[in-house]
């Protein structure tokens, strides 16, 4: 069902000052965007083969403007990537683990994209992220 993991989520105040840091250290974002759906711009950094989505809040009421105030700037989720993600979230659903969301929507690189609550994933956000091409 996994295929690799996608992308870590870190939630930031700032794009700008964010990217401070990697940029310092050679690496310079590949893609920016703002998802609308989200209220958040992000920046995509790869680091070898991995990448990291630097989130910044556009609206007090976005969820990553939620967490920066609860628990600061930081890593947010975890993203893996799979092959089927509504098969992916009924088999999650049928072995009890608590979703936020039952339907995928559209993220970040045009992707299909779901949440798993928290609670089900040893304490980690955890998404689920399905390529539908065009990046």
């Amino acid at each position: 069902m996994l295929k690799r993991i996608d992308h870590i989520g870190i939630a930031v105040k700032s794009l700008d000052e964010a990217l401070i840091f990697y940029k310092s250290i050679g690496v310079s974002p590949y893609h920016f965007e703002e998802v609308e759906s989200q209220k958040v711009k992000v920046a995509f950094v790869r680091v070898g083969e991995s990448n990291i989505e630097l989130l910044e809040p556009t609206s007090p009421e976005s969820p990553i403007a939620k967490f920066i105030e609860k628990k600061g700037e930081g890593m947010h989720h975890i993203a893996y990537e799979v092959s089927d993600i509504k098969n992916a979230l009924e088999v999650l659903k049928s072995q009890g683990c608590q979703l936020i969301d039952n339907e995928p929507k559209v993220g970040a690189h045009n992707k299909l994209i779901a949440f798993v609550h928290p609670k089900s994933v040893s304490g980690v956000l955890t998404e689920l992220s399905q390529d539908m091409g065009g990046h």
